[in-house]
């Protein structure tokens, strides 16, 4: 039976979880050279076109369609086929199945535009855009059937993932990596300093994102319940810890904060807080938060060492972020946060740990080999960098013929 009040909610948190994608390309795009500052934001705002029609046509189904065999969703569903205003029997019993479809859209678009970060600056468009849409339906949707999906394998295994950790977080932080060895640094890496040329926009960007998150984990207990409130509450508090244990390091590395670092260290709380959100309270959410701090941050500064040019930190802050979270909630969850959630190691079911440490490898191997084959494969047909001559005139003009500052 359809409930107004759950309905309202989650078309409000559709909403915000949409904005983040605008979010993102702001964040993304203070922090790129000026010559690429339309170029990065393109490469966010494209996918909302591009994945929300693959997500009616294809995507949906797989993702959420009549499980087969537990790895995928049949295709029953294509088109939207049968997915009309009354109620899924399986899915938010309470909205309209519609509802929950865009819902679940705005997860789809959002997951392959983080990738993008790791390989700012040089990779052409039309790689980029075949790149993505293959990702969206051999990565994405098989992982999201197998978590969240009714039938999928690691569902029924115990894995639990409450917004995203595992199903966008640690897959695109595995594809971060897999482009990251595949496509090679930026020319000058390591000789050249990549300052971020608008750290305002970032900060906005950072805004965005965090308000978005609201959506993006509070819409996820999928009613306005108890729940809602329950991961909207983790969300700010991780979101704040995060930020302000990243200001501590660098204050006791560098001798003084950054903005840069403020902003990483929010979107570190905030992706690592995400798998847990609805089934901790707020002091392990803060403990979440604080612990993503510290992790994050030294897995950001580790990719100099490696030689690993991570454009933007994805690898850094959104895998190594979702991978912890997800860890983390096999350790502070509590069913006195979720009478429907699971206890953890603090509540004495280390078990549980267990079950997330097996989500966290299974994802993050198939996330990574597939994405490496997809970067192989269109960097066979098409190529995915962008010329020497092109990366040093910038994208926005070689790609575009377009320039955001005159």
């Amino acid at each position: 039976m359809i409930n107004g009040a759950d309905t309202a909610f989650i078309l409000a948190a559709a909403g915000l979880v949409l904005l983040m994608t605008p979010g993102l390309a702001l964040f993304y795009a203070g922090m790129v050279r000026s010559k690429n500052v339309l170029a990065t934001i393109m490469q966010s705002f494209i996918l909302i076109s591009l994945v929300s029609l693959e997500w009616v046509y294809l995507g949906y189904s797989m993702s959420f369609g009549p499980d087969v065999g537990g790895l995928i969703g049949s295709l029953s569903w294509v088109g939207l086929k049968g997915v009309g205003n009354a109620p899924s029997e399986v899915y938010a019993t309470t909205i309209p199945h519609l509802v929950f479809m865009v819902y679940q859209c705005m997860f789809a678009v959002i997951t392959p535009a983080l990738i993008a970060g790791a390989f700012a600056e040089r990779v052409r468009f039309l790689a980029f855009v075949v790149f993505s849409l293959l990702w969206a339906v051999l990565v994405y949707n098989p992982v999201c059937h197998w978590i969240w999906g009714h039938g999928g394998w690691l569902a029924k295994l115990g894995v639990l993932d409450f917004a995203g950790g595992l199903v966008v977080h640690a897959t695109c932080g595995a594809a971060a990596l897999a482009s990251v060895m595949v496509i090679g640094p930026r020319k000058g890496y390591g000789q050249t300093n990549f300052m971020p040329h608008n750290l305002p926009m970032t900060m906005l960007g950072t805004g965005l994102l965090w308000f978005g998150w609201f959506g993006f984990n509070g819409g996820s207990a999928l009613a306005a319940n108890e729940v809602a409130g329950t991961a909207f509450v983790a969300t700010h508090l991780g979101g704040m810890a995060g930020m302000m244990m990243w200001t501590v390091m660098e204050w006791i590395k560098l001798g003084k904060p950054t903005t840069l670092g403020a902003a990483s260290g929010a979107i570190a709380g905030l992706a690592t807080i995400t798998p847990a959100a609805g089934f901790v309270g707020p002091n392990g959410a803060i403990a979440i938060g604080l612990i993503a701090g510290v992790v994050c941050y030294l897995a950001v500064n580790l990719k100099s060492r490696f030689h690993f040019d991570d454009s933007l930190d994805v690898v850094g802050i959104h895998g190594v972020g979702g991978v912890t979270g997800t860890i983390l909630l096999g350790v502070f969850a509590t069913k006195t946060a979720n009478p429907n959630g699971v206890d953890g190691l603090l509540a004495g079911n280390g078990a549980q740990v267990v079950h997330q440490l097996v989500g966290v490898g299974v994802v993050c191997i198939y996330a990574f080999a597939v994405s490496w084959i997809i970067l192989k494969a269109v960097n066979e047909v098409m190529g995915l960098r962008i010329s020497e001559e092109a990366e040093h005139q910038g994208l926005d003009y070689t790609e575009h013929s377009e320039t955001a500052y005159n």
